[in-house]
């Protein structure tokens, strides 16, 4: 099976949604549990699309901006945005490739062979990954001979799925396209979600497919950032449009319970600054629940993640956390320093933008994809190279846009030492690395 990419009933048409702006009364409720909103987590003012990079040509043209003023509700505790813009103008054709990260993907080997000893997968096992992106994690079990199959509505990233061999339908999931996927390959043995239950605006209709799609026996694995993380660990910069959801154990498990699932098991992981990866199954499946998965929820609720005041004390964090990193550029500009960025990435966007940070402070970003290159930020305008522009240029600090992959990057960079470079780091606090 290859990609649907043509004229085919799970294509998405080239430009859909060319007007991605939600009507003014767009959903102003729980997207869980229809309770309206109330309470603000933190408002990150207006900014465009994370991923929405600009040609040369399209910096004089006007650019959209949406709110990104981010709310919890007051019964059931989910953070969420309001779906401003539709995921076909986010999603349809995107810039970010899994497999330019080897951290990630050796993350995905690790989980490939986990998965495979712990479940019992073999050649007559199928594997679904949903949001499956250009097969990074699927080729693992490729390669073990199991039969895959990725859910990815980007065109142009499922097409290097299909040519590196994992075969993708362009399609987004939910209660449509499982029963779709049912009938033909069938279900899954294991369901796979890596960083998508966040992207989904409609989380009801993306948890009632996971149960259509999976067989009595399989096991669904998602992972997603940590919201317990997000706000100990200050990562506001994680917050963009394209993510809908902010996610703690407790709520997820409330969730995945309305729609007869059940959390059984839970890992604890350093990947986004602390992410979970949560192991679910039929409600009725006899297997026990593990000790780890009652524990995390005995954490969050001792630790106040299941008190709304706990969530209100967030935005003052944040706004002292742009203090600092404004005071640190203006005092190097000052002082006649360069500096440059790494990773043109969503978390970054998000970052300069609500900072207002701009080629006025940062001379140029470089990004190991190629998609980006000769690009410009999307809101700030910073130019986008590849990482030899560093050894050009020699600036005095590097600022590290995915601090999450710092370890990663410096190591990749041990070369900006030579000149008596620096790296900086803005998240959770602005810090010069040693």
């Amino acid at each position: 099976m290859s990609a649907i990419d043509g004229e085919g009933r799970n294509a998405i048409p080239r430009g859909a949604g060319s007007n991605p702006a939600k009507p003014q009364n767009a959903r102003a409720v729980c997207r869980f549990c229809a309770t309206p909103f109330q309470h603000t987590f933190v408002d990150l003012g207006m900014s465009p699309l994370c991923e929405s990079f600009l040609s040369e040509g399209e910096l004089n043209r006007a650019e959209s901006f949406y709110p990104l003023r981010v709310w919890v509700c007051e019964r059931c505790l989910l953070v969420q945005l309001q779906e401003y813009v539709s995921p076909a103008d986010i999603f349809t054709e995107y810039a970010y490739f899994s497999s330019y990260s080897t951290s990630w993907l050796r993350h995905c080997e690790d989980y490939a062979q986990m998965a495979v000893e712990r479940f019992g997968l073999g050649a007559s096992s199928r594997v679904i990954e949903i949001a499956s992106n250009d097969g990074y994690l699927l080729q693992y079990f490729v390669e073990r001979e199991i039969e895959v199959l990725g859910v990815e509505p980007a065109a142009n990233v499922a097409k290097v799925a299909v040519q590196n061999g994992v075969p993708t339908v362009v399609r987004f999931f939910g209660r449509a396209t499982a029963a779709d996927l049912v009938k033909q390959p069938g279900g899954a043995d294991l369901i796979v979600g890596n960083n998508v239950l966040a992207h989904v605006p409609d989380i009801n209709d993306f948890v009632g497919g996971l149960k259509i799609l999976l067989k009595p026996g399989g096991v669904i694995t998602m992972e997603f950032p940590h919201l317990r993380k997000l706000i100990e660990g200050n990562q506001f910069d994680t917050i963009y449009h394209e993510h809908f959801s902010y996610l703690s154990f407790s709520t997820v498990a409330e969730i995945f319970a309305a729609h007869g699932l059940r959390l059984f098991d839970v890992d604890r992981l350093p990947t986004h600054g602390g992410s979970l990866r949560i192991y679910a199954c039929h409600q009725a499946d006899p297997r026990p629940t593990d000790t780890r998965a009652n524990l995390l929820l005995e954490e969050e609720r001792s630790s106040g993640f299941r008190s709304l005041e706990r969530y209100l004390s967030f935005a003052p964090q944040v706004e002292e956390t742009k203090r600092a990193l404004l005071e640190f550029l203006i005092l190097a500009r000052r002082e006649k320093k360069t500096v440059a960025a790494y990773g043109a990435a969503g978390k970054g966007n998000t970052l300069l933008n609500y900072c207002g940070i701009r080629a006025d402070f940062v001379d140029y970003a470089v990004d190991r994809n190629p998609y980006k290159h000769g690009r410009y930020t999307p809101g700030t305008h910073i130019p986008i190279h590849p990482p030899e522009r560093l050894s050009q240029t020699r600036p005095d600090y590097v600022l590290i846009l995915p601090w999450n992959l710092q370890e990663e990057i410096v190591a990749q960079l041990s070369f900006v030492h030579t000149w008596g470079g620096k790296f900086v780091v803005p998240i959770p606090r602005v810090a010069v690395l040693r």
